[in-house]
């Protein structure tokens, strides 16, 4: 029944307020909380905790504060203060600084200019402690205004930015060359978002191939790319590409998400491969952990085993009172 769920479904249900307000109750509550195994933390402090724990285990990190669409100026530069207060807090706890953003959180749909400045002030507060700030990528209609801005950037001399490139989308090919020409940093991954058929594969099959030629042009000619994917079939041919063109494991890493997948991460890490988790936090987590969903079933059962639990450790609670 789980895999019948349509990932439609899901994404659909990402954009729902009444929802999102009724989560918001009890997905983080207390360490049971049942979005926890997706979110680094609601608050800073949390996910600096988190970071630590996984710096301590050997992994890699991305620290992403969640959010997007901001509607005006103010909540643009809200979202700007505070990325450079978790610089701040990254540096003084001794970690590797490396963040993820998204454009529309820092002002791009309300102008170029504003999400333009904002960005520069991350940029060089990173800089300062060699950190490296990587711009995600969101739907369709924000990609072209994203690369613009990543080039505009780039251009003006920050080379500790990168950005995300999705396979399911048909220019991600042009795209890809264009940021292999200019030396740029590229995290590869299949695509989260539901995108009409004009401008996206709709088919698994064809996301896969698709994922399959850019990550063997990535690893062949990109700069330290980053390979994204929770498949393990993507996995094992990009292993397998880089033995047999000689690329060491130096040369890039892989990408996972916080919580998904941690078999797979944990035989990674053994095998000696370079390996980053992408660790989002903040009050603004119910779309992305709705995406999360949609993704895999086994997500959502997961899910539903957690809320269970929590009923369940609740009934218990009230049975002793």
């Amino acid at each position: 029944m789980l895999a019948s769920l349509s990932r439609g479904f899901f994404l659909t249900l990402a954009d729902s307020a009444s929802l999102k307000r009724l989560a918001s109750r009890y997905g983080m509550r207390g360490r049971e909380g049942f979005a926890r195994r997706f979110i680094g933390g609601e608050t800073l402090d949390e996910a600096i905790e988190t970071a630590s724990q996984l710096e301590r285990r050997g992994l890699l990190h991305t620290l992403n504060h969640l959010g997007e669409h901001v509607r005006t100026v103010a909540k643009a530069e809200a979202a700007t203060v505070e990325y450079l207060t978790i610089i701040e807090r990254v540096r003084s706890a001794r970690l590797t600084c490396n963040l993820s953003l998204k454009l529309t959180q820092l002002g791009l749909e309300l102008d170029r200019a504003t999400a333009a400045t904002n960005l520069r002030r991350i940029l060089e507060a990173a800089e300062q402690g060699h950190g490296f700030v990587r711009i995600d990528m969101e739907n369709s209609p924000i990609v072209s205004a994203t690369l613009e801005l990543f080039e505009t950037l780039w251009q003006q001399g920050h080379r500790n930015v990168g950005v995300v490139l999705q396979a399911a989308l048909y220019r991600s090919a042009d795209d890809l060359r264009r940021m292999n020409a200019l030396g740029a940093r590229v995290r590869l991954v299949k695509g989260a978002y539901k995108e009409p058929e004009r401008v996206a594969y709709q088919q698994k099959a064809a996301v896969d191939a698709a994922f399959l030629r850019l990550m063997c042009g990535l690893l062949q000619d990109g700069a330290y790319p980053a390979i994204a994917t929770h498949d393990p079939k993507m996995i094992q041919a990009g292993c397998a590409f880089a033995r047999e063109h000689g690329i060491s494991t130096d040369r890039f890493e892989f990408q996972m998400l916080y919580g998904v997948r941690r078999d797979l991460q944990a035989s990674l890490h053994a095998q000696g491969y370079r390996l980053r988790i992408y660790l989002p936090f903040g009050h603004e987590w119910f779309p992305y952990f709705m995406r999360r969903l949609a993704e895999r079933p086994a997500n959502v059962a997961f899910v539903i085993k957690g809320v269970l639990h929590e009923h369940v450790g609740q009934g218990q609670a009230f049975g002793k009172h």
